[in-house]
């Protein structure tokens, strides 16, 4: 190589150190930027954050307010819309960016209570769950005013919801034609009057069978709610499925059933913190997304498989819901997968609720043994103690039908996750401007223990509240019974109201009462290891789950009080 040769190389060379450097210094130079980028980002996001945490209500609603303050500063028209209707008064701020999401873990419906009490809203209390903006009432008439509204005629999104396909079915189904086309074939077909008729028997099998199956129990020592769950399950399986089964023995199709159930409602009763802080949604930190994506398919193939078997065997004589669905025709029409969806929803919300309330009944039987004796003393007297009780004699039973809705008002089986709605518009409540995309929640458990609204809430008197005259309520008004007794003024609607009332209200309250009916007539229910009844020996403590349930299982000792003939 020549001596021209060795000088170009080295001067090739030396421009590839010199571009190297250069490169170096300007990637040393965009490093730097790109810090300096990223920590003012972060400084302008802690300072907006606490901007937006620092408003009454927390930061969701501190990001509204921030937003609509800076359009209007530039909009003056619309500043003056908007100042018809003042902002909704103050809350809980909770923390920043998450905001009071500490209210919803645990007892929700207590602590929402008791912030309303602390920041003196129960008429009206504005809080963030992280970027979801929240107003709840603790008063009836600001429940009426929210529940009757056509603007809150939708569900809040939640993941799981969507999920598990209860997006088409009509608990969260959006408001519109096929929502109305659900709610339609739900009152023609599934519960309508014909249908409940028709479903008796099968009722009145599964009481005699689990009257059987306690009194056959090896030890008085009981606890009922795996009997109650098992019963509901057998009842639903019977008028949806059309499935019968007895209950002292195990099946494989009933359990597979339970167990897809069971993890529903884990499911959707959980707290999913990605529904309110969307950022967050794509890592699916709690694997609800991940769990829905695993239950689904099974869901599917059990529902799929039942349809099916109903096609190849039309014509039968006891039409189950399964019947119904398919025979419709024309604008009821249901696709396959809707079908899947409408069925599965309605195993899924009537198995639990039946069995739970029928647990706290029992329970407040148990304890006040007065009460206890004036229900035995009304079905000895329209009963007798000759035959068992037939869901015909529930109409006469007064008394005891006053005990069930005295346990509904201080135990509701869906507290809060019942009533919960979302703004399709901006609208106005109680006089207040309440945006489009919020989250409305009505807390019944403090409306029916509010003492402005009951006198005495908390003691148990089910005669002086619910029978012909009482008048129990803190204003000494009478109570105007609606429907099944339940009153529009939503004092005590542990249905619903509304759009988005419980379409399956008449038949599942016609089983609870049917069924505490057959269990008091058979049996005198005690605490256990006790001869007095005594309220200290029963545990009335909650946990919410999807339903309101006592946190320890009921044991009871039973004594039988008439032999069957």
């Amino acid at each position: 190589m020549g001596m021209g040769s060795i000088e170009g190389t080295q001067v090739e060379n030396l421009w590839v150190f010199v571009l190297a450097s250069k490169y170096g210094a300007f990637t040393r130079s965009v490093d730097k930027y790109s810090l300096w980028c990223f920590i003012m980002t972060c400084f302008v996001w802690l300072v907006l954050s606490l901007i937006y945490w620092a408003y009454p209500g927390g930061p969701a609603w501190g990001k509204y307010r921030f937003r609509k303050s800076f359009f209007n500063y530039l909009n003056i028209s619309t500043a003056k819309q908007q100042q018809q209707h003042g902002p909704i008064p103050g809350g809980p701020r909770g923390f920043p960016v998450i905001g009071s999401m500490n209210l919803m873990c645990g007892l929700a419906h207590h602590q929402i209570a008791a912030a309303a009490d602390k920041f003196n809203a129960k008429r009206l209390l504005a809080f963030s769950l992280g970027e979801t903006r929240v107003i709840a009432t603790c008063n009836p008439d600001v429940a009426k005013e929210i529940l009757n509204s056509s603007v809150f005629a939708d569900r809040p999104v939640k993941e799981s919801a969507y999920g598990l396909m209860f997006n088409r079915a009509i608990g969260f189904a959006p408001y519109g034609v096929y929502w109305r086309t659900l709610r339609r074939i739900a009152a023609t077909h599934l519960f309508c009057p014909k249908q409940i008729k028709a479903s008796e028997s099968q009722r009145f099998e599964i009481a005699r069978q689990l009257v059987a199956m306690l009194g056959a129990s090896p030890t008085r020592d009981i606890r009922v709610r795996e009997a109650l769950k098992h019963a509901s399950l057998n009842n639903m399986m019977c008028s949806v499925f059309g499935r019968k089964y007895r209950l002292d023995t195990s099946n494989p199709e009933v359990n597979e059933l339970r167990e897809l159930v069971d993890q529903g409602y884990e499911l959707l009763g959980a707290l999913n913190w990605s529904d309110h802080l969307p950022w967050i949604a794509d890592l699916d930190l709690q694997q609800i997304r991940f769990r829905c994506s695993k239950l689904l398919p099974k869901v599917n193939r059990f529902v799929s498989r039942i349809i099916a078997e109903h096609r190849a065997q039309p014509g039968q004589l006891n039409r189950d819901f399964v019947d119904v669905l398919l025979s419709l025709r024309g604008p009821d029409k249901l696709s396959e997968p809707d079908m899947i969806a409408v069925l599965w929803e309605m195993i899924f919300r009537g198995t639990d609720t039946v069995a739970v309330l029928m647990e706290w009944i029992l329970a407040r039987i148990v304890v006040h043994g007065e009460v206890q004796s004036r229900v035995h003393e009304e079905l000895d007297k329209v009963v007798g103690r000759s035959r068992a009780v037939t869901e015909g004699d529930t109409a006469m039973l007064v008394y005891l039908g006053a005990v069930v809705k005295e346990v509904l008002r201080l135990h509701p089986p869906g507290p809060l996750l019942s009533w919960s709605r979302l703004a399709i518009t901006d609208t106005t409540v109680d006089g207040y401007h309440v945006p489009v995309g919020t989250t409305a929640l009505v807390d019944m458990w403090a409306i029916m223990r509010d003492p402005d609204v009951w006198s005495d809430p908390l003691a148990f008197k089910p005669a002086e509240r619910f029978m012909m005259g009482a008048t129990s309520a803190a204003s000494g008004d009478q109570f105007e019974a609606k429907g099944p007794g339940f009153f529009s003024d939503l004092r005590l609607a542990p249905f619903g109201s509304g759009r988005r009332t419980c379409p399956g209200k008449t038949l599942g309250l016609n089983t609870v009462i049917f069924w505490i009916a057959s269990l008091l007539h058979e049996f005198e229910w005690l605490p256990v290891n006790q001869r007095t009844r005594s309220s200290t020996v029963v545990d009335l403590s909650e946990v919410l789950r999807l339903s309101c349930e006592m946190a320890n299982a009921l044991t009871v000792r039973i004594r039988a009080r008439r032999t069957p003939s």
